[in-house]
């Protein structure tokens, strides 16, 4: 009877970890809000939701009822600061997929000394206040920096300048591309892999035609969150580039100046940025599911 009794848990544990479904009847009926579950559930989540959800509903619906919609859409700051912004950002996901791509493959792929240290330096920028990320690289890279001398020497000025503007947001965005591209690499199928290199392919051919296949709706995922993140900057920015019509002021810094003159071109513009980070977090989880956000092991 015992040996029965265990082959019979032993078949249930591998149907559970199999994903086999669980008869109804056999479902636990009392949960936390029992017995009154559903009302004290909605009770609990309504307020939190409504918190989050009703001041974007209430910006989008104040938008809406402004006047001379279409002419805000057209006013020169509000064209010169999308134009800079699609630049940008462009500029910064192109060097974040350049660059990031290898990093993320080594953490991976790779055991070496220091590699906790090394991914959690890539991990920091992530979680640091952006306006620290701006001192950081204004410290290192401005005019009275540590390679500022240097630059200057050579007819460089980074700070304060459109390409500030592009090394703000690639060093607040970029991590995000790093942590999903790892995940995506190191959850692909080494078989495929080990397959293609016995039938004579090279490292780089197995790269390109399995590895990056495989791990495709993570990359793609990765960029996006990248690419949105980089559209949303505004402290390291407004600490390393400033805020300068046409050269430096990204939509969130046009958002800024425009509270304190035109009420109207802030909301046109913030709504803009409401739709688009919208618009992104469902591609987001179309392409790449809620794992994307998960922290690999």
């Amino acid at each position: 009877m015992l040996r029965t009794a265990d082959r019979a848990v032993g078949a249930s544990a591998a149907g559970l970890r199999r994903g086999a479904a669980v008869p109804a009847e056999a479902a636990p009926r009392a949960g936390l809000f029992a017995p009154h579950g559903g009302v004290l559930l909605w009770a609990a989540v309504l307020p939190p939701v409504l918190f989050l959800v009703l001041p974007l509903l209430v910006l989008l619906g104040r938008t809406a009822a402004t006047g001379g919609l279409l002419g805000y859409l057209a006013s020169p700051v509000v064209v010169a600061a999308l134009r800079l912004s699609l630049l940008t950002t462009g500029a910064t996901l192109l060097v974040t997929l350049l660059l990031g791509t290898p990093v993320a493959y080594l953490l991976a792929r790779y055991r070496f000394p220091g590699r906790a240290v090394l991914d959690t330096l890539l991990d920091l920028p992530m979680v640091l206040p952006p306006a620290v990320a701006g001192l950081a690289l204004l410290m290192t890279l401005g005019r009275r920096g540590a390679f500022g001398p240097a630059l200057s020497a050579f007819g460089l000025e980074i700070s304060f300048t459109t390409t500030a503007v592009v090394l703000a947001q690639l060093f607040i965005a970029a991590p995000f591309y790093v942590r999903a591209a790892r995940g995506g690499f190191e959850t692909g199928d080494r078989a495929l892999e080990e397959a293609a290199a016995v039938f004579g392919a090279s490292g780089w051919q197995t790269f390109r035609r399995i590895t990056v296949p495989l791990a495709l709706p993570t990359l793609v995922g990765g960029a996006v969150m990248t690419w949105a993140r980089a559209l949303g900057e505004f402290g390291a920015t407004i600490m390393f580039a400033g805020n300068f019509l046409g050269t430096t002021q990204t939509m969130p810094l046009a958002i800024y100046a425009a509270m304190e003159r035109d009420l109207g071109a802030a909301l046109v513009l913030a709504s803009i940025l409401v739709v688009i980070s919208f618009v992104v977090l469902l591609s987001v989880r179309a392409l790449a599911g809620p794992g994307l956000l998960r922290l690999p092991r």
